[in-house]
């Protein structure tokens, strides 16, 4: 007997059972497209993340003050200063950084005429454009001199326009607008950047930043000039990230007076290092959830075992029949295989088909920004997990079928 006559006869024999064969092919179907789902899902996950930190830069590392992961006394941080900055600036300190930037932020309620909204105030360095590469639309940045004289001027990003504005279009250069009741001149807009993981860079509000750290703030620390929030350094084309880090760290460690890494009360990341760890993160996460939607499949499958047994129990005198007239094992082998490959791959057919549908609503409507990847791999790999399937779960039942005694079948009731 040839596979067209045995493909004729595994049709005909669902079709006379369509119900049944539905509610089998449904349990693939789910299994199918849960585990597509949720790979392409976190695979579009893991792009999305990639895209978020490539305008962040690689070569900078931003440190941080923080309390000690380990030790009993995790309140005891030393603030990070503007004597550590003028430090790392230091060829004898840190050779591999070219450039050391300091940002002071303080929440401020800004107010123009008889409009006010709360934003971030963010006193930054002179060089902070260049290291951050996030420079004003038009004309130059702050100088040297107008840090040190502190002066009440400000930059403003689009957001931070348009909220305080009402129109994003608008140029406040020149407006002057109250910060926590003192009176800032604005002398320029920010170019517009992306936002990343939900924060909006243009909401915020850049000064000089001794202005911020002695005007907006309270940020004098005796014996080592001001606070800041935080430190970025940019190392040099030729550095290294790890050389870069453990230069900090060095320092660092020696100025708070820790002498065990694990006590640090602060930390030093840069961009590429926390896209590897959450993309790392997030992998294991799809392919832990992956793993459970796979249940549903090996359920699938044990549905397609099961019917086929059934098959085979109700048409045990047509197999005897069809052995009595000289059809061999391997026939009615491939009879029954072919009938439960037929279920698995419309399963996972089905299941695509489902999958697509799911990917494109998630990724439109609940995930904004996260594009699914749906690749030839992944298609693949439901067309084998299907095909796998078939084969598994209906060897036993077909096997079963062709091993029967023709004068035993046909004697069955």
């Amino acid at each position: 007997m040839n596979i067209l006559e045995n493909l004729r006869i595994a049709l005909d024999n669902l079709m006379l059972n369509r119900l049944r064969a539905l509610l089998t092919i449904l349990g693939i179907v789910i299994g199918v497209a849960a585990v597509t789902s949720l790979i392409s899902l976190g695979r579009g996950v893991e792009d999305y993340i990639a895209s978020q930190f490539e305008g962040l830069g690689a070569d900078i590392l931003t440190v941080r003050a923080r309390p000690p992961t380990r030790g009993f006394n995790r309140s005891a941080i030393t603030p990070l200063t503007t004597a550590d900055v003028a430090a790392l600036e230091s060829d004898a300190i840190a050779p591999s950084l070219i450039a050391v930037t300091a940002e002071y932020q303080v929440q401020g309620t800004v107010v123009y005429r008889y409009d006010s909204i709360s934003s971030s105030i963010r006193g930054v360095s002179p060089n902070y454009a260049a290291v951050n590469d996030w420079y004003p639309l038009e004309g130059g940045f702050f100088t040297e001199q107008d840090n040190t004289a502190q002066s009440q001027i400000a930059f403003m990003g689009k957001t931070a326009i348009e909220d305080l504005f009402g129109d994003e279009n608008y140029d406040p250069t020149g407006e002057t607008i109250l910060i926590n009741d003192l009176p800032f001149t604005v002398v320029g807009i920010m170019e517009e950047q992306s936002s990343t993981f939900g924060q909006d860079p243009n909401s915020a509000i850049l000064v000089p930043l001794l202005t911020a750290q002695s005007k907006l703030g309270n940020a004098r620390v005796a014996g080592s000039g001001y606070s800041v929030s935080t430190i970025q350094a940019q190392i040099a084309e030729d550095g290294d990230v790890d050389t870069a880090t453990d230069e900090i760290e060095t320092y660092l460690l020696a100025e708070h007076g820790i002498t065990n890494p694990d006590l640090a009360d602060f930390s030093v990341s840069n961009p590429e290092t926390i896209s590897e760890a959450r993309t790392e993160v997030f992998a294991t996460l799809t392919l832990f959830l992956s793993a459970i939607a796979a249940i549903s499949l090996l359920v699938g499958g044990i549905g397609v075992m099961n019917i086929m047994l059934v098959s085979v129990s109700e048409r045990t005198r047509e197999i005897g029949l069809r052995k009595a007239v000289g059809a061999r094992s391997s026939d009615i082998l491939s009879q029954f295989m072919i009938e439960a490959l037929m279920l698995s791959l419309l399963g996972g057919a089905g299941g695509i088909l489902l999958a697509l549908g799911v990917t494109t609503i998630a990724g439109n409507a609940l995930l904004s920004g996260v594009t699914p990847s749906l690749s030839a791999d992944v298609f693949l790999l439901a067309t084998g997990v299907c095909t796998g399937i078939g084969i598994l779960f209906g060897l036993y039942p077909a096997n079963r079928a062709a091993r029967m005694q023709p004068i035993q079948a046909l004697r069955f009731e």
